[in-house]
């Protein structure tokens, strides 16, 4: 049975049983090492996530899990322990379109904290207005068909025009084999366009092989795609610690796309199920795949600043609305 956590370090077990929760939930991990790798000032977490707590911001009645609470204070704890600044906090799948836990933990976050919303056609422009003014700035189309419900494109479609007036982006959560099926709907769609997880390669086919190099041409022909280089707890065969056969995966975009890569730690990790990582280690492992400091400041500063605050970014945006 899950545990409540707090990420008061000295008393991370309070051992109060959670309600409801999947039988097979695994909690975050209640101890996350201190990382050698300290991350360059202003480093921002750019996927993360906040379940509930449920007894402010119940599950949806049409979740695919349920997980444990996992609020704000117990984000910003991590962040700062981690040696980071800020947070991108995408909505959780659990909570649906309902992002009133989203923008409860982005109004009380002192701006340090901007967010990815899931909305549906029938969002009003007043309800978008108002998820801009709370720090949302981008709005994610999952086509994991274990997490979602298929929508149509042409329902997102419409969903992407109507934020291209607020600068938003869209973030799209695909596996590989589902690329080709995505194609035509990813690269008209009139916004950037975020990757979440390098569209979750098999990490078993090398990268110079069909499978990857055809979401790097994806990334090549299209000028307006990013992806984040995350989760290689979520991609590993090998694991813990150094999830060393995702490395060559994460370093090559990093590489090749310099100004258009972005980096996560994904916590509370939902979903997982052979292990829950450490996210001292999952920062560790930063240096790995962005090995000079140019690099790191770009995967971690420069990137999320220019997508996430670019009112405060000394860069200029790539793609102007």
């Amino acid at each position: 049975m899950c545990l409540r956590r707090t990420l008061l370090w000295d008393t991370w077990f309070s051992k109060i049983p959670e309600r409801g929760v999947d039988p097979d939930w695994l909690p975050f991990h209640p101890d996350p090492s201190q990382p050698h790798f300290a991350p360059p000032a202003g480093a921002v977490d750019a996927h993360c996530h906040v379940f509930g707590p449920e007894s402010a911001f119940p599950f949806a009645a049409t979740r695919k899990y349920t997980p444990c609470d996992a609020g704000k204070e117990k984000l910003w704890a991590l962040r700062d322990h981690l040696g980071f600044s800020r947070n991108v906090i995408v909505q959780a799948t659990c909570h649906g379109a309902d992002n009133r836990a989203l923008v409860d933990a982005l109004v009380h976050s002192d701006g340090r904290a901007r967010g990815v919303a899931t909305v549906t056609q029938s969002v009003t422009d007043a309800e978008l207005a108002q998820l801009d003014e709370a720090g949302v700035r981008g709005v994610r189309f999952n086509f994991v068909k274990r997490l979602v419900d298929k929508l149509p494109h042409d329902e997102m479609r419409s969903i992407a025009d109507r934020i291209v007036q607020f600068g938003w982006h869209v973030v799209v959560y695909f596996e590989a084999e589902d690329l080709e099926e995505i194609w035509e709907l990813v690269t008209a769609l009139p916004t950037m366009v975020v990757v979440d997880h390098m569209g979750r390669p098999d990490t078993t086919r090398p990268v110079e092989g069909p499978q990857f190099q055809r979401f790097v041409e994806l990334m090549d022909q299209h000028t307006h795609v990013w992806s984040k280089v995350s989760c290689p707890e979520r991609l590993s065969n090998i694991g813990p610690p150094g999830y060393d056969d995702v490395i060559p995966f994460s370093s090559y975009l990093v590489d090749r796309f310099p100004d258009r890569v972005l980096w996560g730690t994904d916590w509370p990790h939902p979903n997982m199920k052979s292990h829950m990582p450490d996210d001292g280690q999952l920062v560790d492992i930063i240096p790995e795949i962005a090995p000079t400091r140019a690099l790191q400041r770009a995967l971690l500063v420069d990137n999320p600043m220019r997508l996430y605050w670019p009112e405060e970014s000394r860069l200029k945006p790539l793609l102007q609305s």
